[in-house]
C-alpha cells in the first residue's frame, strides 16, 4: 500500500479500542494462556520495558514494518526477532520515552522523526519477568538505519502486504521456556519466524489495521 494512503487511513486507529488479550491469544499457545491465568504477575514484581512498532515508506513509497533480529547472546531473547526497544531506566521519564530512546539507540531513528499513534496493550514475558509496553507509530520519511552493532544482527523491513496476508500466520514446533517441541502460532515474515511476545503484539497491530484499512 502507498504510504500516503496508509498514513491517511491509519489515523483512524487513534480512536479505536484496543483488541487486547483477545488479539494476543491468537498468537499464544493454550498452555501459555492457562499458565498466565494462574500467575499473580504483580507478586513477581516484574521489570518494565517498552518497544516501538513502526511503519514507514520505502524508496518505492510502499509501506513497511520495522523489525530487528537480535544478536546471539546469553539470554532468553537471544537471536530472536523483535521490535526495537528495551528496559526502562531510572532516568526515563516514562515508558514512551523508553521506547523512543531505545529505538534511537538500537536502529538510529531519532525520537523527533516518530509520530506516535497509540499505546498498545502490555504483554508479560514470564522467562525474563518483564512487562512490555508497546507503542504504535509512523516514520514519515525513508529511515536511515544505524544498527547498534552489539544488539542488532539484522534490520528486517517487512512489506505491509506480507504482514497482513493471512498466509503469514502458521504453526511451528519449537522449544520454549515452558515446553519442548510445542506447536505454536508464528508469523513468517521475510523468511524469519516471529513468535512469543512480539507475535502477540503484532497480532494486536494487525487487528487494528484490519479495521482501519
Amino acid at each position: 500500500m502507498n504510504f500516503e494512503i496508509f498514513n491517511t487511513l491509519v489515523s483512524k486507529i487513534t480512536n479505536l479500542p484496543l483488541p487486547g488479550q483477545e488479539a494476543h491469544n491468537k498468537m499464544s499457545p493454550l498452555i501459555r494462556i492457562r499458565e498466565l491465568e494462574k500467575t499473580d504477575i504483580h507478586s513477581r514484581n516484574p521489570r518494565k520495558a517498552a518497544v516501538a512498532s513502526l511503519f514507514y515508506p520505502d524508496k518505492s513509497n510502499n509501506t513497511r514494518l520495522l523489525l530487528i533480529l537480535r544478536k546471539t547472546y546469553k539470554g532468553v531473547h537471544s537471536n530472536q526477532v523483535g521490535f526495537p526497544g528495551g528496559k526502562k531506566e531510572k532516568e526515563d521519564s516514562g515508558l514512551l520515552y523508553t521506547a523512543l530512546r531505545e529505538t534511537h539507540e538500537e536502529v538510529g531513528i531519532i525520537p523527533e522523526k516518530i509520530s506516535v499513534l497509540k499505546p498498545l496493550t502490555e504483554v508479560y514475558i514470564p522467562p525474563s519477568n518483564f512487562i512490555v509496553k508497546p507503542f504504535l507509530g509512523l516514520i514519515h520519511e525513508i529511515p536511515q538505519f544505524i544498527p547498534q552493532p552489539t544488539e542488532v544482527e539484522l534490520i528486517i523491513e517487512v512489506m505491509l502486504s506480507e504482514f497482513l496476508d493471512e498466509k503469514s500466520v502458521m504453526y511451528k514446533k519449537i522449544n520454549t521456556s515452558y515446553a519442548q517441541q510445542i506447536e505454536i502460532p508464528v508469523f513468517m515474515l521475510n523468511g524469519h519466524m516471529v513468535w512469543g511476545a512480539t507475535a502477540m503484539i503484532l497480532s494486536e497491530v494487525k487487528e487494528l489495521l484490519k479495521i482501519a484499512l
